[in-house]
């Protein structure tokens, strides 16, 4: 009989999770474009048409000078990583109660239920990027070495995401009403969020307070690749690392609420 190292033995549930992890998150995406005929079209066709209506609005009606130009690319920087998140966010509000069979009966940690939801959607994000890309060319916007952050913004908005379904997933299960509460709130942060406009827009008494949404750093990230003054500042670094310390502290929060509600949300499924 032979015993496995204790190092290959610590890997292993850590393998476990990540394979199930992936098979969960292909899963996800297969289901979700398996009777579509457009497929990933519609990933990035609802931010696609956010976007042009903002632009028209905007630039076309009202003329405000709102965000940095090109706005179409000011927007999207914004507006695609949105996407991810109100999208994973909404989905988790029903991760335990449409696979409630699933997941009493596995015994893999029920975590993955929620992180799987996260990640089939940040690939969809990252997917999505290509059309970023397109219309950064055709609108002639520069791209400067604040690219490199662009990857930094993906594991905050990652870790952010993680820690809201954690609390979100289990809370539904007790309070139903709970979903529809998300979609107002996710509805009403669209607009506190710098999304349709940038944080300088704001009245320069809430420039400090626009800080602690944590969405805001993570957006100045992304657009740093594009407009370098999102990233400027001294304040604009605050608001990223404001963020950055929201994010691990709401996820910290997620896997406490987690811990202690699983055991009652087993049973209630």
């Amino acid at each position: 009989m032979t015993v496995a190292p204790p190092e290959r033995a610590a890997r292993a549930p850590l393998a476990r999770y990540w394979h199930s992890l992936r098979l969960l998150a292909t899963r996800d995406l297969r289901v979700r474009y398996s009777t579509s005929a457009l497929g990933y079209v519609w990933s990035i066709l609802d931010p696609l048409v956010m976007a042009g209506i903002y632009w028209f609005v905007f630039t076309q009606v009202f003329g405000r000078d709102v965000g940095a130009e090109p706005y179409i690319v000011f927007l999207l920087s914004a507006l695609l990583p949105w996407t991810w998140f109100t999208g994973a966010v909404s989905d988790t509000t029903r991760a335990f109660i449409k696979e409630a069979k699933l997941v009493r009966s596995t015994k893999i940690p029920r975590t993955i239920w929620v992180v799987s939801l996260v990640m089939s959607k940040g690939i969809e994000f990252i997917a999505s990027l290509p059309v970023l890309a397109f219309f950064v060319i055709i609108s002639g916007a520069a791209v400067n070495l604040n690219i490199l952050y662009f990857p930094l913004a993906i594991i905050i908005q990652g870790i952010l995401t993680v820690g809201v379904g954690l609390i979100v997933a289990p809370l539904v299960v007790f309070f139903r009403d709970l979903e529809r509460a998300v979609k107002l709130a996710l509805r009403f942060l669209f607009y506190a969020s710098p999304i349709i406009y940038g944080v300088t827009d704001l009245p320069p008494d809430l420039h400090f307070w626009a800080a602690f949404n944590p969405l805001s750093g993570i957006f100045s990230l992304y657009r740093g690749a594009f407009f370098p003054e999102q990233l400027g500042s001294a304040d604009d670094w605050f608001m990223v690392w404001v963020s950055a310390a929201m994010s691990i502290v709401i996820l910290c929060i997620g896997m406490l609420v987690f811990k202690r509600t699983i055991r009652s949300v087993l049973k209630e499924i």
